[in-house]
């Protein structure tokens, strides 16, 4: 076997990709599914929450923290680190090590006794993908030169969209049929397999290989230098920025965007995965390709279009989100809410791309960890927990303006539809369903407007980013 020790090549700048043609795009797509599987096993818990909150008696906030919180923090704390063993061993092995992880946890999760042990899994799950993007986006840089990394970025970002549309799929069929725990144990077993195949048929390449020749050659940065190094570069905070608060406002969507259709317009775990999470999730993958092929096609033109088309999109998307949130129909919701999906995902390749064209070839993997450490903490930490502390906050408020204010509570009023008829009675069933469809709405109608923000801040990026690039674009 080999030594886990990657081989550092400096000063081997070729500027073409390496590997054939058709063994790059294998890598590129094998990477994809990877990413895929990350997002699969991510955003499940999206897909089952009604039932998971009915179940255990959760409070909004609750499953904020179980979906969102309890798997970020872990997620970006072991980032960094992981990231650094990037710059040093071999990438591959780390994927792949990774890769079983994650799909174990995930398939724990469907034995989970209650919310701390289905919170502790949750966790797990979090280390394991951890080891995931910062590596993989290191490989991408060395198999593709930078005129093409903006198509390759995007193609390996479309496992972010992929992965939700196969998670409702086959998740939320699997969870009506059977249960949510089922669709845990379906959905993860196979990662395991994955994992060891990966290890088998990726090859580690040289270190900076696909950059052009000329490229300063730099030994492995500290984490202090690197820090350093991106203290300087205004571009890239301007850049985490954006993409954490698109991340607050997607994963808060994404975590309960299946709540929302079945408590708003009384839809089953099945019909909103395939009418409503499916079609969405297409849509975005699709926002996501074409604004990494759109990029790529205009860039020699116009130097900013890897910034300036997320902003644009991101703008754009703020209205469609918004009219489709509060549409009286679901086919009204869904068709305003997947334009909105083409232009949110813009951003995707992007973020990628314009945060390794600011950084030295030693210092991505750390770079891209970093990144994503304030990104997911921030997105994927506080989005959903905030959607679930303000829809809680709202239904609690649309509650005391009911008759029955003495009587119903958060805690009473978290059952299933039938627990509640039994228990409550008709009139004070109906309060707690119409009040905790209206609070989510709410919630989720006040989130998307920070879209707007995200997409001014990509605006503002135009105006320093050619000077803070080490490899351009174009």
């Amino acid at each position: 076997m080999a030594s886990i020790q990657a081989a550092a090549a400096p000063g081997s700048y070729t500027g073409e990709g390496f590997g054939t043609p058709g063994y790059r795009n294998f890598v590129l797509y094998t990477l994809t599914l990877v990413y895929t599987l990350n997002f699969i096993d991510r955003v499940l818990i999206g897909v089952v929450a009604q039932p998971i909150i009915e179940e255990f008696r959760l409070q909004d906030w609750q499953f904020g923290l179980l979906s969102g919180f309890g798997f970020a923090l872990m997620y970006t704390v072991m980032g960094i680190p992981i990231a650094r063993l990037s710059e040093r061993y071999n990438r591959v092995r780390i994927i792949a090590a990774s890769v079983i992880l994650w799909s174990g946890m995930t398939a724990l999760c469907g034995v989970a006794g209650g919310f701390l042990s289905l919170l502790v899994f949750r966790i797990g799950v979090g280390i394991g993908e951890a080891g995931c993007t910062p590596p993989a986006n290191s490989l991408i840089a060395d198999y593709f030169p930078p005129r093409s990394r903006a198509r390759a970025l995007a193609i390996y970002s479309m496992g972010i969209t992929i992965g939700g549309v196969l998670a409702n799929a086959f998740g939320g069929p699997l969870a009506e049929m059977f249960s949510w725990r089922e669709a845990f144990l379906a959905l993860g077993i196979p990662g395991v397999v994955i994992g060891v195949i990966v290890l088998f048929v990726i090859k580690e390449p040289p270190r900076g290989y696909a950059d052009p020749p000329g490229t300063e050659v730099v030994e492995q940065l500290g984490f202090r230098a690197t820090m350093a190094e991106l203290s300087a570069k205004p571009s890239f905070w301007i850049n985490t920025a954006g993409a954490s608060l698109v991340a607050f406002v997607g994963y808060g969507l994404i975590n309960f965007q299946a709540a929302f259709f079945q408590r708003t317009y009384g839809m089953s775990v099945g019909e909103v995965a395939m009418e409503v999470a499916v079609p969405l999730g297409l849509a975005a993958s699709f926002g996501a390709f074409f604004a990494g092929y759109l990029t790529e096609r205009i860039s020699g033109r116009f130097r900013n279009a890897v910034a300036w088309v997320p902003g644009v999109g991101l703008l754009l998307s703020l209205p469609l989100y918004f009219f489709g949130l509060t549409a009286a129909s679901p086919g009204m919701a869904v068709s305003l809410m997947v334009v909105g999906a083409v232009l949110h995902y813009s951003y995707l390749g992007a973020q990628y791309t314009i945060c390794q064209g600011l950084v030295s070839t030693r210092s991505r993997a750390t770079a891209v960890a970093f990144f994503l450490f304030i990104v997911n903490l921030v997105g994927y930490g506080l989005g959903p927990l905030w959607v679930g502390l303000l829809s809680d906050l709202r239904m609690e408020a649309l509650l005391q303006a009911t008759p029955w204010a003495a009587e119903l509570t958060l805690d009473l009023c978290k059952a299933s539809e039938s627990a509640l008829l039994a228990t409550l009675g008709e009139a004070r069933a109906q309060a707690c369903l119409e009040a905790s469809a209206l609070g989510l709405r709410q919630s989720l109608t006040t989130t998307v407007v920070i879209l707007g923000v995200a997409g001014l801040l990509y605006l503002y990026l135009c105006r320093g980013l050619q000077r803070d690039l080490v490899a351009k674009l174009h």
